[in-house]
Parts: C-alpha cells; structure tokens; sequence
C-alpha cells in the first residue's frame, strides 16, 4: 500500500473506489474483486442485516479503506485471523488484497450460521485463500497466525479474551477502534499485561488501531 493522501473535507468528492485505489494502490484485478464483494454485500444486506445501510453507502471508506489500513502497518504479515468477522470485515478485504501473495491465508471466525453462509459463497465466488469458521473465538484454537484483528466485535478487555488463545508468542494484535480507544486500553490493563500502541486511523480521524503484543494476564 502507498502512502495514504489527507482525507478530504466532507465539501470535496466522497471517497469512491477511484480513491482507493489511489490511497492503496491495488490493481485492477483486486479492484474488481472488492466491487464484486461490493455486490454480494449489498445483496445479502436485503436478507439478513450484515452491516447498517448508511455504513454500506460508504463502503469505500468504511469498510475496505478501514480495513485496508491494516497492510500498511504489518506489510509482511500473510497468515490473518479476524475474529468475530461478521460481515468479513476486515478479513474478507485481507484476503482480496492479499490473494496473490505467497503463503497467504486469512481464518474469518464467526459463531452466527447465517453470517457464515454470507462469508462461505463471498470465499467460493472470490476464489479467496481464506477459511471460514463457525465458532465462538474463544473456543478455537489456531496456529501459525502472524495477526490476529477484528472489528466491531468486543471492548477491548472482553478482545483479549477472545483473542487470548491467538495471540501467543510472536503474534500481533491490530483492533480496529473508535474514538474510547484508550478508555478501552485503561480498562484492559486492569486485567492483562500487554506491550501497546495506539496508531492514528488512515479512514477515521478519531479512530485508533490498538496494536498489542506480549499479551499475559495481570
């Protein structure tokens, strides 16, 4: 990914697909990709709610942006784990940005079916290099991860719960967070020892990515 440009004013064009593709430098090929998920996104939204309306006419922004940022700060990483993905976000982006690239898999964890049927037709449709889990994400157990993230799924301490039997040894946590980012980390520290730092956010101003690692409980 290169460089992001500065976010333009809400009086300028809205970010589009033009945009991003801009901001990440993806090519044709995972642009399409991303229009296809697009689609299916939008289409399955009619029947089952994955992602609010008003957040889904921002899909450029708020979902692949938000989500896209998470390769320009862990570059090497190729094997992902998204717990708690829901509509497969940011995982489901992971693995189209990542599709090419050698050794590269992403886990989408998941407890609800319905949302797991969703993410099984989006993974069969894309030819993604991912694996979709039905199971609560405390309760499974995966190796070989180099990042484990989510999005929207838990506050923080109740996160690291979750992401505990992951987020081992080497293994880096990046958390897509809001603006109560750093009340979260506060409240977390009060239960687990972990290294942090809290990393600006390319598609929100007020967000934060929460990256943790050397994740002990206190």
């Amino acid at each position: 990914m290169s460089d992001a440009p500065p976010m333009p004013p809400e009086s300028e064009s809205p970010f589009d697909a033009g945009s991003f593709q801009a901001a990440t430098g993806a090519g044709a090929a995972q642009m399409a990709d991303l229009e296809r998920y697009r689609v299916l996104l939008e289409t399955w939204n009619q029947r089952i709610n994955l992602v609010g309306p008003s957040a889904l006419a921002g899909f450029w922004l708020r979902h692949a942006y938000d989500s896209a940022q998470l390769l320009k700060i862990a570059p090497e990483a190729r094997v992902w784990a998204d717990l708690g993905t829901g509509a497969g976000l940011p995982g489901v982006v992971l693995a189209i940005l990542l599709k090419d690239a050698p050794g590269s898999h992403v886990h989408l964890v998941e407890s609800l079916a319905k949302r797991c049927r969703f993410l099984d037709e989006v993974v069969s449709t894309l030819a993604l290099p991912a694996t979709v889990h039905r199971a609560r994400a405390e309760d499974l157990r995966l190796t070989g991860i180099d990042v484990v993230t989510a999005r929207a799924c838990a506050p923080l301490p109740r996160l690291l719960e979750y992401a505990h039997p992951v987020l081992r040894g080497g293994v880096r946590g990046l958390f897509l967070k809001g603006r109560d980012a750093e009340a979260e980390v506060a409240e977390a520290r009060r239960m687990w020892r972990f290294e942090v730092e809290l990393i600006p956010s390319l598609s929100d101003p007020s967000g934060r990515v929460v990256s943790i690692k050397r994740l002990a409980r206190g």
